[in-house]
C-alpha cells in the first residue's frame, strides 16, 4: 500500500491531473551510442510536463500527478521533480521497486510501443519497450481529495477501464461532496492505449465515448479500431481514412448522458485533426524540420497535458477554445521531443521561465499565426 508522504501543492485549485504512470527508463541505443539510465518517463510524467509547460509561476502548483517512489528511487530524480514545483503527490512505496522500463531503438532510431500485429506500418519501429519491474497502475482511488477536485483528468487506458475510471472519479467526488453538477463536471480527456485499439474493442470504445469529453488517439490507433490502414501506398498519412474514422466515432451510439465534444487525432509531423459534429480541420505541428526531433517518445502524452489544462482553464468547448488548446498542446510537445528525456526548465531572476532555453509564449505566438481559425 502506497503511503502519502508529500503533496507539493499549497491551498488552491487543481486544474489538471493525469492518471498515467510514472516510470524510470533505461534506454539502449544502437551501437556505438552508450545506454542511459534513470531517465524519467511514463505517460503520467510526460502529460504532467505538458501541463507544467503551460503553467508558469504560481500556476505550476495546479498541475497534479502521482509518483510512486519505491525503495530504489534515485535522489536526483526527487530533486528534479521538486524543481518543477508542481502539485505532485509523491507516495513512498518502500516495500517495492519503482516501476521501471527498458527502451530500445528500432530501425528508424525512434523508441516506441510494442504495436499490435494489425498495424502493418508501425510509427516507431519494432518492439522497443518492456517493463523490468512490476508496474503499479493508478486508478480512481489513487488521487487524494485535493487532486480529486481537479478541473480536468487525463486518462490513458483501454475502453472498459476508461468507463471504470470516470465512473469511479465521479462517485468519489460525490461521496466527498465535491460538486458533480453539470456546470462543475471536470473535463475528461481519454488517450487510448495502442494495444487496445483494435476492432474487437470498437463497441467498448463507443461505450467509453459516452463518458468523456475528448478522445485523442494517434492516427494509427484510430485506424486500428476500424482495421483501416493509416498510411497510403507512399507511406504518407491517409487523411481521407483518418477523417472517415473520426466521423464514425462522432456518430457512435449516444444517450442522454453522452459527453463527447470532439475527436483530436495526433499525427506527428502532420499535426492533428480536430473533428466535431460540424468541423473537420487539420492543424499544424510546431516543428516542421525533422532535425529538431531527437526522440518522439512522450510527445503525444505531452501534447495532451498542454491541451487538457488549456481546455480546463478555458471553461468551455467552443471551437476557439479547442483551437487554443491544440496550439498549447503542440507547443508543449515541441519541447518534449527535442531531447531524450524531459525538457529543461530554467527560472530567471525576473520571474520568467524558459524551457530548453526558449520562450513558451514566443512559440505559442508563432504557431498561432500558422494555425487556421476553426
Amino acid at each position: 500500500m502506497a503511503a502519502e508522504t508529500e503533496h507539493n501543492s499549497e491551498d488552491g485549485e487543481i486544474d489538471f491531473v493525469s492518471l498515467g504512470m510514472f516510470i524510470i527508463d533505461q534506454i539502449d541505443f544502437r551501437a556505438p551510442t552508450p545506454s542511459v539510465y534513470n531517465v524519467i518517463g511514463g505517460a503520467g510524467t510526460y502529460s504532467a510536463i505538458g501541463a507544467r509547460i503551460m503553467s508558469p509561476g504560481s500556476l505550476s502548483k495546479r498541475v497534479g500527478w502521482i509518483v510512486d517512489a519505491g525503495s530504489d528511487f534515485p535522489p536526483e530524480l526527487r530533486q528534479l521533480i521538486a524543481s518543477w514545483n508542481t502539485g505532485c503527490l509523491l507516495r513512498e512505496t518502500p516495500e517495492r521497486l519503482t516501476t521501471r522500463g527498458w527502451n530500445g531503438y528500432g530501425e528508424n532510431e525512434h523508441r516506441g510501443w510494442s504495436w499490435p500485429a494489425h498495424f502493418r506500418q508501425p510509427l516507431n519501429g519494432p518492439i522497443a519497450f518492456k517493463y523490468t519491474t512490476p508496474k503499479l497502475r493508478l486508478d480512481h482511488n489513487s488521487p487524494d481529495s485535493k487532486l480529486l477536485s481537479s478541473k480536468s483528468f487525463h486518462l490513458i487506458c483501454g475502453p472498459a477501464r476508461c468507463v471504470e475510471l470516470v465512473s469511479g472519479i465521479m462517485r468519489r467526488r460525490e461521496q466527498l461532496r465535491i460538486s458533480t453538477a453539470k456546470d462543475h463536471r471536470p473535463v475528461f480527456v481519454w488517450e487510448p492505449v495502442p494495444d487496445m485499439c483494435q476492432p474487437s474493442e470498437l463497441q467498448a470504445c463507443f461505450e467509453a465515448l459516452q463518458h468523456v469529453d475528448m478522445v485523442s488517439p494517434n492516427h494509427a490507433e484510430l485506424c486500428g479500431f476500424f482495421a483501416e490502414e493509416p498510411h497510403d501506398g507512399n507511406g504518407n498519412i491517409a487523411s481521407h481514412t483518418i477523417e472517415k474514422c473520426c466521423k464514425a466515432l462522432l456518430a457512435s451510439p449516444k444517450n442522454e448522458t453522452t459527453h463527447l465534444r470532439a475527436v483530436i487525432v495526433r499525427a506527428g509531423k502532420d499535426g492533428c485533426v480536430v473533428a466535431t459534429t460540424g468541423t473537420t480541420a487539420w492543424l499544424p505541428a510546431y516543428h516542421q524540420q525533422a532535425s529538431r526531433v531527437i526522440d518522439a517518445t512522450g510527445g503525444g502524452n505531452t501534447f495532451l497535458g498542454g491541451f487538457t489544462i488549456s481546455l480546463a482553464r478555458a471553461g468551455g468547448f467552443e471551437l476557439k477554445d479547442i483551437r487554443k488548446a491544440v496550439i498549447d498542446g503542440a507547443v508543449s510537445a515541441s519541447f518534449a521531443i527535442e531531447q531524450v528525456g524531459m525538457p529543461v526548465l530554467t527560472s530567471h531572476r525576473d520571474m520568467r521561465e524558459s524551457w530548453n532555453d526558449d520562450s513558451v509564449q514566443a512559440r505559442v505566438a508563432e504557431l498561432s499565426k500558422r494555425t487556421p481559425v476553426l
